[in-house]
């Protein structure tokens, strides 16, 4: 429990969650499961049906207030060059919460119809609630807070994303905007960093050693910056897909790590899922391998989906 007074907590907490959770979703390793939309705008609408994913995170299983994370997001094409999209998410972390909702447009070019050549743009507005729930703190030396410790942000999110028949690669920036730092007083604008940009790429390429083969092997990377201090990530993917007609399964690998420290994993994360008919199913277990692996199990991420009216476009521009 708490055993600080009460402005060391809050610029503790604020410090902490500035860097944790960047006013957005936490991107761990929940857009390999079919699910990329979760990731990037520019994915909206491609396709010819109505794509719908919930997904549930909940990291470092055995630690008290640990993080945790809720999304359902859905996505369609409209006409025959764009995408709409919307994602809802619940996000908590300690006595911190944040809840949101993105809403995205995509706009999609076909280059080359006969080599399957697509460049498609995508814009993103995000509304996020961030609170700290200071009705949680304990009394210290009778210092309590006792106004609600809540701010609301606006913000844009970009993307553009260029696929060649089965090899893509998605540039994007989060949260383009600076973080207003009006209503905070003077003691928090010092640790309080107002860039909340962060920049990441995507990219990977499907393959089948033979012609016709029903596996798939598909490589990815997924790197991602932070603008406000430097830090950046790199996933290292791959997964092995096996075909049954429209159906198909898979199982995978990622690896994840600080790019200051290459050789230290952040977690390695076995992957599962399949396709059935419209059904979509993909879990990850990711297997912590710094300090915290002592009082943790590890983070469980869980993603269901469900293909909706498929045929309400002609769009052969699948991922």
């Amino acid at each position: 429990m708490l055993k600080k007074v009460y402005s060391t907590i809050l610029l503790f907490s604020l410090a902490l969650c500035a860097k944790g959770q960047e006013l957005t979703v936490p991107q761990l390793s929940q857009y390999i499961a079919d699910n990329p939309f979760l990731m990037s705008p520019t994915y909206a609408g491609i396709g010819d049906h109505i794509k719908v994913r919930l997904n549930g995170l909940t990291q470092w299983v055995g630690i008290e207030d640990a993080p945790d994370t809720q999304t359902l997001a859905a996505d369609a094409r409209i006409g025959n060059r764009s995408g709409v999209g919307m994602l809802l998410y619940n996000d908590s972390n300690g006595f911190t919460r944040q809840r949101g909702a993105r809403v995205s447009f995509a706009h999609h070019l076909t280059l080359d119809r006969y080599d399957d050549v697509f460049l498609s743009f995508g814009l993103s507005y995000n509304f996020n609630l961030f609170r700290i729930d200071v009705e949680q703190f304990e009394a210290n030396n009778g210092q309590l807070p006792t106004d609600d410790k809540a701010t609301t942000n606006h913000n844009f999110d970009l993307g553009v994303l260029y696929r060649y028949d089965k090899f893509y690669f998605s540039l994007n920036a989060g949260n383009v905007l600076n973080k207003d730092l009006s209503n905070f007083n003077t003691d928090i604008i010092r640790i309080e960093p107002n860039k909340l940009r962060n920049y990441y790429v995507y990219t990977g390429y499907s393959f089948s050693k033979i012609k016709n083969s029903k596996l798939e092997i598909e490589p990815s990377v997924f790197f991602q910056w932070f603008e406000s201090d430097g830090r950046s990530v790199t996933d290292l993917n791959t997964k092995f897909r096996f075909r049954d007609f429209e159906d198909y399964y898979y199982v995978g690998l990622t690896y994840r790590f600080l790019n200051d420290q290459l050789g230290e994993p952040l977690y390695i994360a076995p992957i599962a899922g399949f396709k059935k008919s419209n059904f979509y199913f993909g879990y990850s277990y990711q297997v912590i391998t710094n300090e915290i692996l002592g009082y943790s199990t590890g983070t469980h991420v869980l993603t269901v989906g469900m293909d909706l009216f498929q045929g309400i476009s002609n769009c052969r521009c699948m991922y």
